[in-house]
């Protein structure tokens, strides 16, 4: 992008809250899926010695701790998605109101091109 180029951002009025949906699926997916994970490496519990098994234990005590702080995050950026959607739904509606506003004060005859002729 050059310098003093202007941005233009085209989305649409569900664009925001379809991608809240979207993310707020992942976050109850991702859940599932280190659950399932776990359940995954249950069988390989017996089969590790010394640092490998200190590892596996550790994962698997943490795995609850992880599951939480990763549904957490991305509950932020579920609050995120809803900032922005309440943002840019209020920009859009007042856009539409000082658009309507100045086409009401807005002199339409006095910019008439007709010929006196």
């Amino acid at each position: 992008m050059q310098r003093g180029q202007i941005v233009k951002f085209d989305m649409g009025q569900v664009t925001l809250s379809t991608l809240s949906r979207s993310t707020q699926g992942s976050t109850d997916d991702l859940g599932a899926l280190i659950r399932q994970l776990i359940a995954a490496a249950e069988p390989l519990e017996g089969n590790f010695n010394g640092a490998g098994r200190a590892a596996f234990d550790a994962f698997k005590g943490r795995a609850d701790a992880v599951t939480a702080e990763l549904n957490g995050a991305l509950g932020a950026i579920l609050q995120g998605q809803g900032g922005m959607d309440s943002a840019f739904g209020h920009g859009d509606s007042e856009f539409a109101d000082n658009a309507a506003q100045a086409a009401g004060a807005a002199d339409f005859d006095a910019a008439r091109f007709s010929s006196t002729r």
